[in-house]
């Protein structure tokens, strides 16, 4: 499902983020026209059970429209890993279930001949566009997937219910499309962690495959939401992509600095050591060294983050910060400060304007490198 909502080049409001937008540097906002035949477009279960046989593994990547380059990166990624005998398909699901309002709902757009074009350029086979009807007959149905306490916190307490919607119509779409693996952006972390929590907890016979994010030239997480920008608005949201790199930057900083105190000999001053390594300043390194202490790593890749999140709160137009969570990606629970070692996401929502953008780094612990 994507993100984006309004018409083109009117600010919308903010609605759901959702499967299928992935973003990664130098990537160009809309995918290049292309002369490829259109993916074959599929209606109801029935055509996408009479589609051409298999004769390898079924790839799927879950859509809301609108497509753009970001999506045609995951559709890439499916076809490679489908191979040649293999299928792509993709679906095309505007899903009433995340919608907050039936307002937002009804002004997000509907593109599917280009959609089909987009899909069919970037490898997919075809692109199943089922009706509301299709996929919830009789209406909305009575028993949900329950995102469970992971699915409230961050993103699902910004917007209550959105993940227990979303892993609901997932759920739905991987019983009628049956594939052997399922793409996502990493983008999306959270709801990634939660459609990988659902198909291990729920016993789905298929893989969850994370796709990296990808990313403008300036740095900005592509996303169909970045049109309603103007160039003040975009500026400031640079803000994002930069307090998350200030962050890794810090940490990694940091952790090379930790190292080196590991191989300095402990049997000589600091300063005498790193001076027979040959530093021009010895004092200061030897103090970076003697502050390079790992229970100092998530406290201080937050202060890096918050201080350009914070300059850019000053700024005009302003960033109106929503979070900023260094969080472990099994559970979404925030990283306590003695962390010393592990994995962990870094995330931030933030709204420029009446523009809400979110964004993520994955962060490692105790890395040597």
């Amino acid at each position: 499902m994507t993100d984006t909502t309004g018409r083109p080049g009117t600010p919308g409001p903010a609605v759901p983020h959702g499967p299928g937008t992935p973003q990664a540097p130098g990537t160009p906002q809309k995918p290049t026209p292309s002369r490829a035949p259109a993916a074959a477009l599929l209606r109801t279960a029935a055509d996408l059970g009479a589609f051409a046989p298999r004769k390898g593994p079924r790839a799927v990547v879950m859509t809301m429209g609108a497509l753009h380059e970001g999506h045609a990166t995951l559709i890439r990624a499916a076809r490679a890993a489908a191979g040649p005998d293999g299928q792509v398909v993709v679906t095309v699901f505007v899903n009433p279930l995340q919608f907050g309002e039936a307002a937002d709902l009804e002004r997000y757009p509907r593109t599917l001949d280009a959609d089909l074009a987009v899909a069919g350029s970037a490898g997919a086979d075809a692109v199943f566009a089922p009706s509301v009807d299709e996929v919830y007959p009789g209406g909305e149905p009575q028993v949900r997937i329950s995102a469970g306490p992971m699915g409230e916190r961050l993103e699902g307490a910004s917007r209550p219910g959105h993940f227990d919607g979303m892993l609901t119509v997932v759920a739905k779409l991987l019983h009628l499309t049956r594939p052997d693996a399922a793409f996502f952006g990493q983008k999306d972390a959270q709801q990634l962690a939660l459609i990988r929590r659902m198909v291990r907890d729920l016993n789905f016979p298929v893989e969850i495959v994370g796709v990296e994010t990808v990313r403008e030239p300036d740095g900005l997480a592509l996303s169909s939401r970045n049109r309603f920008l103007d160039a003040e608005e975009r500026h400031t949201a640079l803000a994002l992509s930069r307090a998350l790199f200030a962050a890794r930057d810090r940490l990694a900083a940091q952790q090379a600095l930790h190292a080196r105190a590991q191989t300095t000999s402990a049997t000589t001053g600091r300063a005498a050591a790193l001076t027979a390594l040959g530093e021009a300043r010895a004092a200061a390194d030897t103090q970076a060294v003697a502050l390079a202490r790992p229970v100092d790593g998530p406290s201080a890749v937050r202060a890096a983050a918050l201080l350009i999140l914070d300059d850019a709160a000053a700024g005009q137009p302003p960033l109106a910060l929503d979070y900023l969570a260094l969080v472990d990606p099994a559970d979404f629970t925030e990283i306590p400060d003695d962390r010393t070692t592990g994995e962990a996401i870094l995330a931030v929502a933030a709204r420029v304007g009446r523009t809400r953008l979110i964004d993520n780094i994955p962060l490692t612990f105790g890395a040597t490198t």
